[in-house]
């Protein structure tokens, strides 16, 4: 088989998430429907994605989904081609969300979640991967506390711990949000029920079956209130991604 060029991949969006954080807005819409900068944030996802001639891209939804496919629909008016995969009755968490949209998927695939803004290029990071004798890749930047707390100890090229569980001192990037899968990761997570995506990250380090890439341009994100407020002020002013 060859091997696939980046803008070949598919590009799963978690969107599936209640958003708590920007209740009572979320109460009504999903998270990824909040406007920023005058539309919703989605479509802003959408335009990095087409900008990058990324244009397969799945969309796994849950809390108020249906708006979302009402607004994106075939994704044509915004550069792209979508399908959906949908939560159902039961959150499945990002891992589980992830795992029932495999058959709407390329392999491999990028996956985002549904709340990050990244102006980094994202060819060159499948490039590295496709090349890589890996099931996962993870973006990293580093961060050293700043955006918020370090996750990821990187060094030489290499992942070499990762979780959420407390500091470590030797953790100095953070995953940036972007990452990319190849469908036999999931051999190494649950078959059923939901799950969160770090944990499949986490093992796959351990196991030693996740390359890296750092990025330098650094993420932006409107899962909190504070982080929406940046963004939106940063996308109605002049375009400076550093």
């Amino acid at each position: 088989m060859s091997r696939p060029a980046a803008h070949d991949l598919s590009v799963a969006i978690l969107a599936g998430g209640m958003a708590t954080r920007l209740l009572p807005v979320t109460r009504t819409i999903p998270k990824c429907m909040v406007e920023v900068a005058g539309r919703p944030f989605i479509e802003h996802q959408l335009g990095l994605l087409s900008r990058d001639r990324l244009r397969k891209v799945v969309l796994c939804l849950g809390h108020l989904g249906e708006q979302v496919v009402e607004h994106v629909g075939d994704g044509s008016a915004f550069g792209v081609e979508t399908a959906y995969s949908h939560d159902g009755s039961v959150p499945l968490g990002t891992g589980g969300a992830l795992r029932q949209a495999l058959p709407l998927l390329t392999d491999p695939f990028f996956v985002l979640y549904g709340d990050s803004y990244l102006p980094t290029d994202f060819r060159p990071v499948a490039e590295a991967f496709l090349d890589a004798d890996a099931l996962g890749c993870m973006t990293v930047h580093r961060n050293d506390g700043r955006w918020d707390r370090s996750n990821v100890w990187f060094e030489d090229g290499r992942i070499r711990l990762h979780h959420k569980r407390g500091p470590d001192d030797r953790m100095r990037h953070i995953d940036y949000g972007l990452g990319l899968l190849r469908h036999a990761a999931f051999r190494f997570a649950p078959t059923q029920g939901p799950f969160d995506l770090a944990t499949l990250y986490e093992t796959l380090v351990e196991d030693g079956r996740m390359t890296g890439h750092e990025v330098a341009s650094r993420f932006y994100e409107i899962g909190s209130p504070a982080g929406l407020a940046e963004l939106d002020a940063l996308l109605r002013g002049p375009a400076d991604f550093s």
